[in-house]
C-alpha cells in the first residue's frame, strides 16, 4: 500500500456539564467530591468505547490524555485503544462498520466519503456545534461532508513545503527566502549556476499533489459535478494556467524525470544526497540525520504570485468518526468533544501537525510544520466523493497526464485524463 500522506488519530470527547443552578447549595447537590456533576458521573459507568487508531497517528502521550481525561470526566466509564496498521486497513474498517466492534474511529480524509457512502459513518450534522466544530477550519471539515451531512470531524492535516539545503543556498549568494513564485524562479537559477549544484530543484514531472495546490489557486477542481455526473477539470483554463506554473517549475528539475513520481526514488534519498537545492515534500520525505543534519535544512512554503499568499497546496489528514452500528453513540460524541477540545487540539498542533481550528495555530511548533501552516489556510482537498480511490490507482490518469503535457499536448493530455476520471469517478459502485 502506498504510504499514506499522513497517519491519523484517535478521537476522544467529553459531555457539557450541567447549566448551573441558581444556588451555591443546588451545585453542590448536584457535583460529586471528584468535581463532576452526578449526572456525568454515573452517565457511562460500565460502559467501555472502543476507539481505533492508526499507527503513528497520535502525538506521545496523546491518547492517554484523552482516556484519563474522559474517564475522569465520566467515572466508571472505560477507552480501550486498538492501534491498526494502514495496510490492509480497508476491508478491515468495513468489516468492523458493519459488525459494530468499534464506535470510534480514525479515517484518512479522503477516504471519509467512501465509509460514509456506504452507510458505516454516523451522520453528526446536529451535533457538529455541540462536538465543537463551529470554528473547524472549513477547508478540512470539507473533507468530512458528504451531500451536504457531516459524517466526521476533521482531526489534523499537513501539506507539502519546499525544504532547501542551507549550504547551497548560502553558497549560491542567497540570504533569503523568496516570498513569490517569480523570486522563486530567481533563486533556482542562481543555485543552478553554483558549483556543486547537480539539481537546483527535485521534482519529478508526475508530482501531481504540487500541481493539484497550483490549481487550487487558480481556482480550479481535478473534477466537478454537473447535474448528477462527474466531469474532469483538467481543460479548464484555470488548469492549463496552474500547468503553466508547474511546467516552468518542473523545468528547473534536471534530474527529475517527466515519467516518474516522487516515490521511485524516494525524495529524502535524493536531497540527503548533498548536491540538490531543494524538494517540495511531506516532512517523512526528509532524510535523517545521518545524511544531513536537522540544522542544515531550511523551509518556507511555496510562494504564490503575490507576496500576501503562498500557493496552494493539498491537505493530507486524518478524521474522527463514529461508526453508525456503534451501541454508544452518545458516549463517541462525548469522547469527540474532548478529544477535539483545544488543550487536546494544542497538543496536536504541539507535535508539528497542523490543528482543526486556525485560532490554535500559534500553538504548532517546529520549523517545518511552522512553513506548512502558512499555506494551509490555502489548502484543498480532493473532491469529495466515494469513487475518488479509483482515480489515484494506477494507472492514475492525473500523472500520465502530466507526463503528456509536459512532453507533448496539453489539450490531448487534458482531454484523455478528463475521460478517464469521470469515468471512473461516475462508475457504479
Amino acid at each position: 500500500m502506498k504510504r499514506q500522506l499522513i497517519a491519523a488519530v484517535g478521537v476522544a470527547a467529553m459531555v457539557v456539564g450541567l447549566a448551573a443552578c441558581g444556588s451555591d447549595a443546588k451545585k453542590d447537590e448536584n457535583t460529586n467530591a471528584s468535581g463532576n456533576s452526578s449526572a456525568a458521573a454515573g452517565k457511562y459507568n460500565g460502559k467501555t468505547l472502543k476507539v481505533w487508531l492508526m499507527s503513528g497517528s497520535a502525538p506521545k502521550g496523546w491518547d492517554e490524555a484523552v482516556k484519563t481525561e474522559f474517564e475522569t470526566t465520566y467515572p466508571g466509564s472505560k477507552v480501550e485503544y486498538q492501534i491498526q496498521e494502514w495496510t490492509g486497513i480497508g476491508p478491515k474498517v468495513t468489516a468492523a462498520l458493519s459488525e459494530g466492534s468499534v464506535d470510534v474511529l480514525e479515517v484518512g480524509n479522503t477516504q471519509t466519503a467512501g465509509y460514509a457512502a456506504t452507510g458505516g459513518l454516523l451522520d453528526i450534522t446536529k451535533d457538529k456545534a455541540a462536538i465543537g466544530g463551529a470554528d473547524w477550519a472549513a477547508n478540512q471539515s470539507e473533507s468530512a461532508i458528504l451531500d451536504g451531512k457531516q459524517y466526521a470531524a476533521p482531526w489534523f492535516v499537513t501539506n507539502r513545503v519546499v525544504s532547501y539545503n542551507k549550504d547551497l543556498w548560502a553558497k549560491a549568494g542567497l540570504t533569503a527566502t523568496p516570498k513569490t513564485l517569480e523570486e522563486f524562479y530567481t533563486s533556482l537559477e542562481k543555485l543552478k549556476a553554483t558549483e556543486g549544484v547537480v539539481d537546483p530543484l527535485y521534482m519529478p514531472g508526475q508530482e501531481w499533489y504540487v500541481y493539484f495546490g497550483l490549481l487550487t489557486s487558480e481556482g480550479g477542481k481535478l473534477a466537478k459535478k454537473e447535474g448528477d455526473k462527474w466531469v474532469g477539470g483538467l481543460s479548464s483554463p484555470e488548469a492549463q494556467k496552474a500547468f503553466e506554473t508547474y511546467k516552468k517549475i518542473q523545468s528547473f528539475s534536471t534530474t527529475g524525470l517527466k515519467d516518474k513520481d516522487e516515490a521511485k526514488p524516494q525524495q529524502k534519498d535524493v536531497f540527503g544526497a548533498g548536491n540538490v537545492g531543494a524538494i517540495i515534500g511531506l516532512g517523512w520525505e526528509l532524510p535523517d540525520e545521518k545524511a544531513m543534519a536537522k540544522d542544515k535544512i531550511g523551509f518556507f512554503p511555496l510562494p504564490g504570485k503575490t507576496a500576501d499568499k503562498p500557493s496552494g497546496v493539498f491537505l493530507g489528514g486524518s478524521n474522527l468518526a463514529i461508526a453508525q452500528a456503534s451501541k454508544n453513540t452518545d458516549m463517541a460524541k462525548d469522547f469527540l468533544k474532548i478529544a477535539l477540545n483545544d488543550k487536546n487540539e494544542g497538543a496536536v498542533a504541539a507535535a508539528g501537525l497542523i490543528p482543526n481550528k486556525a485560532s490554535l495555530n500559534d500553538k504548532v511548533v517546529g520549523d517545518f510544520a511552522s512553513a506548512a501552516k502558512l499555506a494551509s489556510g490555502v489548502g484543498g482537498i480532493t473532491p469529495t466523493t466515494p469513487n475518488w480511490a479509483a482515480v489515484e490507482n494506477d494507472p492514475n490518469p492525473i500523472k500520465e497526464f502530466l507526463t503528456g503535457a509536459l512532453t507533448g499536448d496539453y489539450n490531448a493530455a487534458a482531454k484523455k485524463a478528463d475521460e478517464e476520471i469521470a469515468k471512473r469517478l461516475n462508475a457504479k459502485q
